[in-house]
C-alpha cells in the first residue's frame, strides 16, 4: 500500500485550516483589546491649562481641566525667580488673598479651580512680579498616564510625579 503524504491527507488539511482560523482569532482578538484600551486611555483624558486673570483692582490664578476626563494633581511647584514657595504668602504682596488648595485634588472634567485671588491696590506690583512666578502641575489620568504642565500650557508626559518635600507647594 503506497502511503500519502501528511499534507496531503484531507484530516490534515481541515486541522491546518482550523489552526489557521484559531491564531487568526487570537491575533484579532489580541488588536482588539488593544485598541478598547487605548479608546478607554482617550476617553478620560485630562488636559490642565493654568492661566491668570487681571483687571484694574483684582488679580487671580485659575487651572481648568480641558481634557476628557478628571485631573489628579499630585503635586504643585511654585517659584518665585529662583527660590520654592511653600505658600502664596510667601510672596510679600499676597497678604490679602483667598485661595484654594491645588497641591493634590482632582479636578473633574470642564472645571476650574482658582487657587489663588487678589483683590486690592496691589494689582500693578503683582503684575510686576508675574514673570517671575513659575507654577509646575503635576497629574494624572484615572488610568496613571502622567504629565507635567506649566504656565506655558505644554503639557510632557512623564513616567510618574515626583518630587522631593523642600519643592513641593503646600497650599
Amino acid at each position: 500500500m503506497k502511503s500519502e503524504k501528511w499534507y496531503k491527507n484531507p484530516e490534515m488539511l481541515v486541522a491546518l485550516c482550523a489552526l489557521s482560523v484559531g491564531l487568526l482569532t487570537a491575533f484579532i482578538s489580541i488588536y482588539s483589546a488593544y485598541i478598547d484600551r487605548a479608546y478607554a486611555r482617550a476617553s478620560v483624558w485630562p488636559k490642565l491649562e493654568i492661566f491668570r486673570s487681571y483687571s484694574a483692582n483684582t488679580y487671580s490664578y485659575g487651572v481648568s481641566n480641558k481634557g476628557t476626563g478628571p485631573a489628579i494633581i499630585h503635586y504643585a511647584k511654585v517659584t518665585n525667580a529662583d527660590s520654592v514657595l511653600k505658600a502664596w504668602t510667601d510672596i510679600a504682596v499676597f497678604t490679602h488673598i483667598v485661595q484654594s488648595h491645588i497641591g493634590n485634588v482632582t479636578i473633574p472634567s470642564g472645571q476650574t479651580v482658582q487657587p489663588l485671588s487678589y483683590e486690592g491696590d496691589e494689582v500693578a506690583k503683582i503684575l510686576e512680579l508675574d514673570d517671575s512666578i513659575s507654577i509646575e502641575l503635576c497629574y494624572c489620568s484615572i488610568y496613571q498616564q502622567c504629565w507635567i504642565v506649566d504656565r506655558t500650557n505644554f503639557s510632557q508626559e512623564v513616567e510618574e510625579c515626583v518630587i522631593s518635600g523642600d519643592q513641593k507647594f503646600l497650599q
